[in-house]
């Protein structure tokens, strides 16, 4: 990745070592963003070493996939591991994880059944008390200064799934609406059929009082490659 001085990937993996972020400012709309109102979060971490691990019930639940984040992916046995480097979240941050699932017994999958081992004679896993769990989600984190991590656990029902995207709060949305168009972009298979128009549609939906513009230019931002594939469409 990278066209002329522009080089996100290098730049990405930098901050990951040095347990900081990166930014590309371009404008004095941006400086303000990256210098002002994030700075504070890179400089004063409430919590090191973050580490997130998420448990699909395969009775509810029979693919799924984690959007982005490939370089942040850990071993599995890496998670209960204190020595293991991950990475930090800073004052006023918040992260979000979006995972696509598939459920049991949908038509349309993307991975194939097995050959020789039908789902249905799989042996069941243990669920007594817990069917009505879709996911099981650990986190781990270190407060900053200490060498041992804190661990939290937290059921996510099946009765917490929303029936419609539009009753998600704003904030969801928005983020759906970005990793949307992150895939898009990339010119990923599992977003085809999805047009740039609906993607801007949901991030318009999902923009809120948004006092500095920013979601309002990402909107534009997506109007602006619809317009570009289109010219090359032609």
């Amino acid at each position: 990745m990278g066209v002329g001085n522009l080089n996100d990937a290098l730049m990405q993996r930098l901050a990951q070592a040095g347990n900081g972020n990166a930014a590309y400012i371009d404008s004095l709309l941006e400086a303000r963003k990256a210098m002002s109102e994030e700075l504070s979060s890179t400089m004063f971490p409430i919590a090191d070493d973050v580490k997130i691990q998420v448990e699909f019930n395969p009775a509810l639940v029979a693919e799924y996939r984690l959007i982005g984040y490939e370089t942040r992916m850990l071993r599995r046995e890496d998670f209960n591991n204190d020595k293991v480097d991950a990475g930090d979240i800073g004052a006023g941050h918040t992260v979000t994880a979006i995972y696509e699932m598939t459920p049991a017994g949908a038509k349309q999958r993307q991975i194939n059944p097995l050959r020789y081992q039908s789902e249905r004679d799989r042996p069941a896993p243990s669920t007594s008390g817990r069917a009505d769990e879709m996911a099981f989600v650990k986190l781990r984190y270190k407060l900053p200064g200490e060498a041992a991590s804190r661990l939290i656990e937290q059921p996510v029902r099946a009765a917490d799934a929303l029936a419609k995207i539009d009753t998600a709060p704003a904030e969801q949305r928005f983020a759906i609406a970005v990793a949307a168009f992150g895939q898009r972009l990339r010119g990923e298979s599992a977003l085809d059929g999805y047009a740039y128009a609906r993607i801007a549609e949901l991030a318009n939906g999902a923009r809120g009082a948004d006092p500095e513009g920013y979601r309002a230019e990402f909107v534009r931002l997506i109007r602006m490659a619809e317009t570009l594939g289109a010219v090359a469409q032609r």
